[in-house]
């Protein structure tokens, strides 16, 4: 069965669910009594009690009505009322938590501020690289790589041609591929540029122990390693600029308190669909916001995995790489801060990636990254309370904002209440849900995330209902990791394809046929099945509410996402 069929035939239903709407809204058809339950029930009863509803006449099983109606009342919606207060404090807490990083950020721009004016930032004595290269550390840059056919020689030619002296740098690939033949493409590369004078290294292991924290675990046992100051980390779909080094260094060489600075991602494909482009608006609140906010208040923010430079010192006294969760960047960021160390983000230099091209894609790298950070939240929790390098208020701050709120509360509330709560509520009248919960607070969210992003508020609304699909993913990557359920630990590694790619003489790997599972998103078609009914019951009996409208809005999203629509149209770029 083809998706374009499931979709043919969901979109029959819907229009069968609004076709009984209308006419129980006119009177036409009433459900309001329901058959009676009991003994058994021959056909005639059956055919007598369905004409009795089309007009409106039966009588029968009242009693059987209100006994439901007792149970809803007296069951099921205190139930679900204390569900409904357990989400509001929760959105609350969100909503604090958005405001504040929000208003950190704004005031960072309103003044101009810059990480110098913190740290002390001069560039390396000696302008010419030859004249001063003895006043220029040893840098490791590592590119950690898995299969990567499309995009390996555009990570590899931007770390080569890196502006620093030849003698004081040394780039190394960690090629954990398991197709030979991408691997030979690899390794034939590095021998490229290595006869152009670069000091690259190839490595690679007998396994993939360890995912991307093992391989670059293994890269620091190399004796060159072992030598270098600081070590700089590129995914294989990176491209940082040539005077990356030369603007980032210069923060760790002059502050030996500082471990790690962390730069900011742009992307070469953002405007491709309409999938990326809410992508962007979700990576721009992350680096704009949190991670300006973090590094401005308490030099601490979770390493992004990529794009930055670490103090060699700082990896080792932290414990070095470990691979116990999903999120090994994270992991060491928090490890080095308990150590005391200081962080620091510079927004002003971005390196330029590839945004995950598919829906899939996109929802593996997510649950990578939300249940490996509640998995790290349950094992590092104990280890932040009784750190005794940090301060209490960092200790705070950590716990609270960077791990509770932000790792476990923000897709756990929006997913129950908006997803869940809110398509329910319209079927039974005695459940309460404040404005301010419903309205007011998603209505202050979503101008605290359109206010850094004015140039995209016309794809606001989509970015509000793709993230209302995405809390469903994130919310159960959450328990996943939190409660280290089936798969917690899964790495699987996000597809590139190469959007800057222009080598056509490189053979692509044949295409294989995808099956159903492989084209159908089946949580969110059920989702948008649910959504769609209860919006539909909401148009027909809507009494003191009416979500029908943003019901059905929330039904297509899940509807769309569900058939892998990405907005590949020119209409929607």
């Amino acid at each position: 069965m083809e998706a374009g069929e499931i979709g043919g035939a969901l979109l029959f239903l819907l229009a069968v669910a609004g076709a009984v709407a209308a006419a129980v809204s006119v009177g036409a058809v009433d459900f309001s009594r329901p058959l009676a339950a009991g003994a058994p029930l021959g056909f005639q009863q059956a055919v007598s009690w369905l004409i009795g509803v089309l007009d409106g006449t039966s009588s029968a099983a009242a009693d059987v009505y209100w006994a439901w109606v007792a149970v809803r009342a007296g069951v099921i919606a205190p139930v679900l009322q204390v569900a409904v207060w357990a989400c509001m404090v929760m959105s609350v807490m969100l909503v604090v938590e958005a405001v504040y990083n929000s208003v950190v950020s704004l005031g960072v721009k309103a003044i101009g501020w810059r990480p110098e004016w913190r740290f002390k930032w001069e560039p390396l004595d000696g302008a010419d690289e030859e004249k001063g290269r003895a006043h220029y550390p040893l840098v490791l840059v590592q590119i950690p790589m898995y299969n990567e056919l499309e995009v390996y020689k555009l990570s590899i030619a931007a770390a080569c041609e890196l502006q620093w002296p030849k003698d004081r740098i040394i780039v190394q690939v960690l090629d954990d591929s398991t197709d030979p033949f991408i691997k030979n493409l690899v390794e034939l590369e590095c021998e490229n540029w290595a006869n152009k004078g670069v000091n690259i290294k190839y490595a690679t292991r007998t396994s993939r122990k360890g995912f991307k924290a093992g391989a670059l675990k293994k890269g620091m046992e190399c004796d060159y390693a072992r030598q270098s100051d600081y070590i700089a980390i590129f995914d294989a779909d990176f491209q940082p600029e040539p005077d990356f080094l030369l603007r980032t260094v210069p923060f760790l060489v002059h502050n030996p308190e500082v471990a790690l600075v962390q730069a900011r991602w742009s992307f070469v494909n953002d405007t491709t669909s309409l999938l990326t482009r809410v992508q962007k608006m979700f990576f721009d609140y992350h680096f704009k916001v949190e991670q300006e906010a973090g590094s401005a208040t308490f030099s601490f923010f979770s390493f992004n995995g990529t794009a930055g430079v670490w103090r060699t010192v700082a990896i080792k006294e932290a414990g070095g790489w470990k691979d116990r969760t999903t999120v090994e960047d994270m992991d060491l960021a928090v490890r080095a801060t308990l150590k005391g160390w200081k962080f620091v983000y510079v927004g002003d230099v971005r390196v330029k990636s590839e945004l995950p091209s598919t829906y899939k894609a996109y929802c593996r790298q997510q649950f990578r990254w939300s249940s490996g950070g509640a998995h790290l939240f349950r094992k590092m929790a104990k280890d932040v309370l009784v750190a005794k390098d940090v301060s209490l208020l960092k200790k705070s701050y950590m716990l609270y904002s960077f791990f509770l709120v932000r790792r476990v509360i923000a897709p756990t509330a929006a997913c129950i209440l908006y997803n869940i709560i809110l398509p329910v509520s319209v079927t039974i009248p005695e459940l309460y849900l404040p404005v301010w919960g419903v309205a007011y607070i998603p209505t202050v969210l979503t101008i605290v995330t359109a206010i850094r992003h004015p140039k995209n508020l016309h794809i606001m609304p989509f970015w509000i209902l793709f993230e209302s699909v995405m809390t469903v993913r994130r919310m159960r990557a959450a328990l996943t990791g939190l409660l280290e359920l089936e798969g917690f630990n899964q790495w699987d590694v996000t597809k590139k394809v190469g959007n800057d790619l222009e080598d056509s003489e490189v053979p692509l790997l044949q295409k294989t046929r995808k099956r159903l599972r492989d084209r159908v998103n089946f949580p969110e078609i059920g989702f948008s099945v649910f959504i769609f009914l209860c919006a539909s019951y909401n148009l027909a009996f809507h009494g003191t509410t009416s979500y029908y409208i943003y019901l059905y809005l929330q039904g297509l999203a899940f509807l769309l996402l569900g058939l892998n629509f990405t907005g590949t149209c020119s209409c929607c770029q």
